[in-house]
């Protein structure tokens, strides 16, 4: 309940409008001066003050700036049975919401009541509304990133489905959150559903809700994930973890925009922006049986592909400082050698694993100089290895493959030297399957719709 604090040495005067606010449901606190308010400020969290000028110990306009800087949250309406336009001037100007003159008018003090606590609620709001921004903010430089970054930009503007592919720590629930802040519906529910933490049992209980009495534990009526998403965003992470039992309910849930509680006869309408992510290729699912195909051309309206870390290597050092910055507000410097540790690193885990090491450093290396030493030792791996763990050692190219590249690769820049690489690799595997881009996103295992993004790219044409 709002707190309302009356400041007044007229007992009248806080009994009337203690009376009338009290019977709006508003929690009312009361003082017969200024010093006793703002005592009552110091210990309880208050969200309205109605403060006279003329008080004993600690005249009103005192007390007005003092409550101004010590809780600047706090409105305050001035009240007073003296006034005059110099008076009511210097108020606002210390920052009072307004002024009333006695005898107040109980209409217009409710009226104030509700517009204060209406203004403060937009703002919370507001507050929350920015700092989700923040907190969602898609860190990096790189151009795999920039492309990712405007693709979640132009997604947000519409309500299609979208389904967001990638490893496994590539920040797909950032990528979700940040197309649902940028979005109409930022202010509604962001609702997400770990499709592979929940049983096959409960799935349909958690997504459509259930009714009293439906199975043994339902002791009580409760709202699905759909419900609770009603005009906002449903996330469903790990789509690929569901069962096909569970997928042909999803699938006539987003068909008809209506769901049905488990045990319950009544229809349900829903309006849910649909984003799914998955660590799986989808399309080799389909093939195989184990996802419907119908299911995935209704998710896959907008597909959107999280690039590894180790294909966003320049982003390294910027994320790490980002986490280091919040984990102990330290700024660090990395090392030369200790740099290229990090960009020659495989991280499997992506950017969840080197979140982990960047909490490591600031827990337990002392120095803001992050050395060579301190990748070594908390990353657990020697640099010098020839392989990174979890780089799987590739057999060498056959010896009657020439290199296609100029003689002066080693003189370009890495990014330059990279790209050729990247451009001759993907051309090479497209021409041995015979062009067909499903077949060689298999081959060296990618998603086809991350093939497609790296075609355009490096402008290749298929024929398929």
């Amino acid at each position: 309940m709002k707190k309302i604090l009356i400041i007044d040495d007229e007992p009248g005067i806080r009994r009337t409008l203690a009376s009338i606010m009290e019977d709006e449901h508003y929690t009312v606190l009361t003082a017969e001066d200024a010093v006793l308010g703002l005592e009552i400020l110091a210990s309880e969290p208050v969200n309205l003050v109605f403060l006279d000028v003329m008080l004993p110990k600690l005249g009103g306009m005192d007390a007005l700036e003092r409550i101004r800087t010590g809780w600047p949250e706090v409105e305050v309406v001035v009240i007073s049975g003296h006034a005059n336009v110099d008076m009511a001037v210097r108020a606002v100007k210390l920052g009072a919401f307004d002024f009333l003159e006695k005898p107040l008018s109980l209409d217009k003090v409710l009226t104030l009541c509700r517009n204060v606590l209406t203004l403060q609620k937009l703002r919370e709001e507001n507050r929350d509304l920015k700092k989700n921004l923040n907190k969602n903010e898609i860190i990096g430089f790189s151009p795999q990133i920039e492309e990712v970054r405007a693709l979640i930009k132009q997604a947000a503007q519409s309500d299609a489905r979208i389904l967001i592919f990638g490893e496994n720590g590539t920040g797909k629930e950032l990528a979700a959150r940040a197309i649902h802040y940028g979005s109409s519906r930022a202010a509604r529910a962001f609702v997400e559903v770990n499709c592979a933490a929940i049983p096959d049992t409960l799935i349909e209980s958690e997504l459509f809700g259930h009714e009293k009495g439906a199975f043994t534990d339902a002791v009580s009526s409760r709202k699905g994930r759909f419900e609770l998403a009603h005009e906002g965003t449903l996330f469903l992470d790990e789509i690929g973890d569901m069962s096909l039992a569970a997928q042909a309910k999803m699938l006539r849930a987003i068909q008809e925009q209506k769901i049905q509680r488990v045990g319950g006869e009544k229809t349900v309408t829903t309006d849910v922006r649909i984003i799914a992510a998955t660590n799986k290729n989808l399309e080799a699912e389909c093939k195989e049986g184990r996802f419907r195909q119908d299911l995935f051309f209704r998710l896959n309206v907008i597909p959107i592909v999280m690039p590894a870390l180790r294909e966003r290597t320049e982003d390294i050092p910027v994320l790490l400082f980002h986490f280091l910055k919040d984990f102990s507000g330290v700024n660090y410097e990395l090392t030369d050698e200790a740099r290229e540790a990090l960009l020659s690193y495989a991280w499997p885990g992506n950017i969840r694993e080197l979140k982990n090491l960047a909490e490591r450093i600031a827990v337990m290396w002392d120095d803001k100089h992050i050395s060579m030493k301190a990748i070594r030792d908390l990353l657990r791996w020697d640099p010098e290895e020839k392989s990174p763990p979890s780089v799987r050692e590739e057999d060498p190219l056959p010896a009657k493959v020439q290199s296609p590249f100029p003689s002066n690769i080693l003189h370009l820049k890495y990014n330059e030297a990279k790209e050729m690489f990247e451009k001759y690799y993907l051309e090479f595997q497209l021409s041995q399957n015979n062009g067909i881009i499903s077949r060689a996103a298999e081959a060296i295992g990618i998603y086809p719709s991350n093939l497609h993004v790296k075609l355009r790219k490096y402008h290749i044409r298929t024929e398929r």
